[in-house]
């Protein structure tokens, strides 16, 4: 019995590292895998292991994709002249909800935090700048969270775009301070994405 409580409370750890996931929610999503049938518990670990070896970064924007570009960027109909900066993927599905954003995406997988050790060379501004440069962008619309990390990645962009001459716009505040753009729903999200606004030093 030690043995098996011991196998539990592991499975509960890993469960433990996913985002958002307390210790009780952890455990009790070790007990719904042990419920399972070995089916379906193979299953699952095989989906895990499958989209862990398929899914990688989209050369172009840094979108996660399990082809060789991401669904927007192999859409030939999309604005490239427009760019929209997102921390994260999950951030691309909520603006995609919108329905009303035909440009396309660049994802940073982070913020700037100099207090948690994140820096502009952890997270994919260079990339970033080699879109630029490449010179077919006019605007980047800065969607990052309206927090302190958020603002200063915004800040950051917009003083290295400025001398490129690129247009560098925010998303207006309908989104709540210290929200996440996750959970805006498309409503505030679209009115957030018309009134966006030059960022200033």
């Amino acid at each position: 019995m030690a043995e098996y409580m011991e196998s539990l409370q592991h499975l509960a750890e890993q469960f433990g590292k996913l985002e958002g996931v307390g210790r009780k929610t952890a455990m009790r999503l070790a007990y719904s895998v042990v419920d399972m049938s070995v089916e379906d518990a193979t299953a699952f670990a095989d989906a895990i292991r499958v989209a862990k070896e398929r899914i990688h970064l989209c050369p172009v924007c840094q979108n996660l994709t399990d082809r060789e570009l991401c669904p927007v960027c192999r859409d030939d109909s999309r604005d490239r002249s427009t760019v929209c900066v997102v921390a994260d993927a999950k951030a691309v599905l909520a603006m995609e909800k919108v329905r009303e954003y035909r440009g396309v995406y660049h994802v940073l997988h982070g913020l700037i935090s100099p207090m948690n050790g994140v820096t502009p060379d952890n997270i994919k501004i260079r990339e970033l700048l080699t879109r630029v440069g490449e010179g077919e962008v006019e605007e980047l619309i800065v969607a990052t969270n309206p927090t302190i990390e958020g603002e200063a990645t915004a800040m950051y962009i917009s003083r290295l775009m400025k001398p490129l001459g690129v247009k560098v716009t925010r998303l207006a505040y309908g989104i709540p301070v210290g929200a996440d753009l996750e959970y805006a729903d498309e409503v505030t999200l679209c009115r957030a994405l018309e009134g966006r606004r030059s960022v200033e030093d």
